[in-house]
């Protein structure tokens, strides 16, 4: 069944840079992005706002299972989609990037993304959100994208 927002028909299910790789988030990855959560709980907070409480100081590993299971079945059933985002070897997960339907108007989607706090400096966001802005205009389909809860930009 076509998904009414997503533009294209097909899912796309990798985003791969020089420094980087995207794939959809699983349980498989609880461990790592456990570490990668905790350890940038700060940078998360501000993004999703203290209102949410997450990440919880006491999220434990089993809650990020939970978590990570919820994201899996939402990306099988069309929800939202959520990726990790890793190193090339996949030794260490770098961030999430979450696709939602647009709750802006203007917006074809919303447009969710982190770093952990060891890759800001090395300017791992802007490198995440140049390449995310040309895989979601032309892998996806999408021409306008609410960014982080905030405005809505063009992609093109």
């Amino acid at each position: 069944m076509k998904n009414p927002w997503i533009p294209t028909p097909t899912i796309p299910r990798e985003l791969l840079t020089e420094r980087m790789r995207l794939r959809p988030l699983t349980i498989h990855d609880a461990v790592k992005d456990f570490d990668a959560v905790m350890t940038s709980r700060a940078e998360i907070w501000e993004l999703f706002g203290p209102g949410t409480g997450w990440p919880a100081d006491t999220l434990s590993l089993e809650q990020d299972i939970i978590d990570l299971a919820w994201h899996q079945k939402e990306f099988d059933i069309g929800g939202s989609y959520t990726f990790t985002v890793e190193t090339l070897d996949a030794s260490q997960v770098l961030g999430c990037v979450y696709l939602f339907p647009p709750s802006q108007t203007g917006a074809d989607a919303d447009v969710f993304y982190w770093v952990r706090t060891s890759e800001l400096a090395g300017g791992l966001p802007d490198h995440l959100w140049e390449a995310l802005r040309r895989w979601l205009a032309t892998d996806w389909g999408f021409q306008r994208v609410a960014i982080n809860g905030g405005e809505v930009v063009a992609l093109a």
